[in-house]
């Protein structure tokens, strides 16, 4: 087998590589021929011939089901029957049909057009195809954004078509300054990545890095934002994300305003925007469409509620094993009490109802909608009154797990949250052998890894560390608006007036 041909992913015939490069045949037959020998054994092909007014002979290709066949008819098959003239005087082709349409010389560029929908011309005599912008295929009409919903805000969501996503952009922005770099990934898949950012915000060099990495990895294809965002993030080897996810294109527009840059993929309703930070993670678009109190009061919520989503259990476990006597008399008692009839340390009890809980949360998410109900059922009963009768866990754990699960709901990022769920098990462990100093000293690495972690040359704890106090008006508070006059530095340090006043 032909390794080059393998590689570039069009065909493992090593009689058709030399092929590939070359121009089109002048024969109509001859390309026809060699255009199927391509995609042999692809039934979805069609061919369709036929003669013009002329009496020239016109075969058009394409698959079924991308090209749109209604508008093929009417605007060029119709037209092309109607003619008189010879049909390789193509400058008549711009006055029959309103249908956009490239040319293409070379079998390469015949393959890709015919791949991505277009339906390609051949003519007799004429060593060129056409292939027409009249591409249609099934798809989701937009929708609001499952995973992002906000009580105040728009209701538009992404949706799987790259050129729509473009549009919802387009209208929010209406400069030249919106810029869109393209890019093809997948040797089969041939994906189109679009990096959008505007002009004379962004920090310079941002967008040939994204560019640079994506075009350094080769993948068979991609089927999902997920597998570029690893390919351009700055380390793979860490629990937290280094680029925000969202399906909403308020947020991607807000966060091109701010200097970062936004990541779409054909295919995928998930954009990804970089660079990165902790402290954007924690943020909701929400924070910005109600009152600065209101959206301050939220996110020091949210703040609390992070905390104790990583270290609930773990606290629990290191005061019920090693501290006791920070807890109050009475309560101990009572903890005690309930704890009597239960077999196994604190650290189990904990390990096993976290163990459940995700068990239970992941087969929420994975069943059909139908028995999702039922599973709902079932952990109400296993994480509930029927665990605690059968003696295997205490009432004051299963309410520490719940409050638990409860606190990881309220980050904004479902990806963050990920984080969360994984380190929340070594500090468990760390705390059920060493008590609290094993808790803190679980979190001093983490705030190490964190002020360690960079995305796209942003740290990742900015701007808290390095500490900038003028920019902590929208970190701790979430400021009035008339009060955030600059962009954060470590997003754009050309352009950093947010107005001219």
């Amino acid at each position: 087998m032909n390794k080059q041909a393998y590689d570039t992913g069009y065909t493992s015939d090593p009689q058709l590589v030399h092929l590939l490069h070359n121009n089109l045949h002048s024969e109509l037959e001859t390309n026809i021929t060699n255009i199927n020998r391509f995609f042999e054994h692809c039934s979805d092909l069609q061919t369709y011939r036929f003669k013009t007014g002329h009496d020239d002979h016109v075969v058009i290709m394409y698959f079924d089901g991308l090209a749109d066949k209604e508008l093929m008819d009417t605007q060029l098959i119709r037209p092309l029957k109607g003619i008189h003239t010879p049909a390789h005087h193509l400058e008549a082709l711009e006055e029959l049909t309103s249908a956009p349409y490239i040319r293409t010389s070379t079998y390469i560029q015949t393959i890709d057009a015919l791949t991505s929908g277009k339906p390609v011309m051949f003519m007799d005599n004429l060593s060129e195809g056409r292939a027409f912008q009249l591409v249609q295929f099934e798809k989701r009409a937009i929708e609001e954004p499952q995973a992002e919903s906000v009580v105040r805000g728009p209701r538009e969501g992404f949706t799987e078509v790259l050129s729509v996503n473009l549009s919802l952009l387009r209208r929010r922005l209406r400069t030249p300054a919106l810029k869109i770099v393209s890019v093809d990934v997948g040797v089969y898949s041939k994906v189109t990545v679009t990096i959008a950012y505007i002009e004379g915000i962004v920090k310079p060099g941002i967008v040939e890095l994204i560019q640079k990495r994506l075009q350094s990895e080769v993948l068979d294809g991609v089927v999902e934002s997920g597998m570029i965002e690893e390919l351009i993030e700055d380390t793979n080897y860490s629990p937290f994300p280094q680029l925000q996810t969202t399906e909403r294109p308020d947020v991607a527009v807000a966060s091109m305003l701010e200097g970062r840059v936004v990541v779409l993929t054909e295919n995928t309703p998930i954009a990804l925007i970089a660079p990165t930070t902790m402290v954007s993670l924690m943020q909701s678009p929400e924070d910005y469409y109600q009152r600065f109190m209101t959206g301050t009061f939220i996110r020091w919520l949210r703040y609390l509620f992070f905390f104790i989503a990583l270290l609930a259990p773990s606290s629990y476990v290191a005061i019920l094993t090693f501290h006791q006597e920070m807890l109050p008399t009475t309560l101990l008692l009572r903890i005690a009490q309930s704890r009597e009839e239960i077999p196994f340390p604190a650290l189990l009890e904990a390990l096993i109802m976290e163990v459940t809980f995700e068990a239970l949360r992941e087969a929420g998410i994975r069943l059909p909608k139908q028995v999702g109900s039922a599973v709902s059922i079932v952990g109400a009963l296993v994480i509930g009154q029927a665990a605690i009768q059968a003696g295997l866990v205490s009432a004051p754990m299963v309410m520490v797990v719940a409050i638990t699960g409860i606190s990881s709901f309220m980050l904004p990022q479902y990806s963050a949250s990920f984080a969360l769920r994984i380190l929340r098990f070594p500090i468990m462990i760390l705390s059920g052998m060493f008590g609290l100093f094993g808790m803190m000293l679980c979190l001093l690495a983490i705030i190490t890894h964190l002020c360690g972690l960079q995305s796209f040359g942003v740290p990742y704890m900015a701007p808290l560390g390095p500490l900038r106090l003028q920019e902590l008006k929208d970190v701790l508070i979430r400021a009035p608006f008339n009060k955030m006059k600059k962009r954060p530095s470590y997003y754009s340090n050309s352009n950093r007036k947010r107005r001219s006043n």
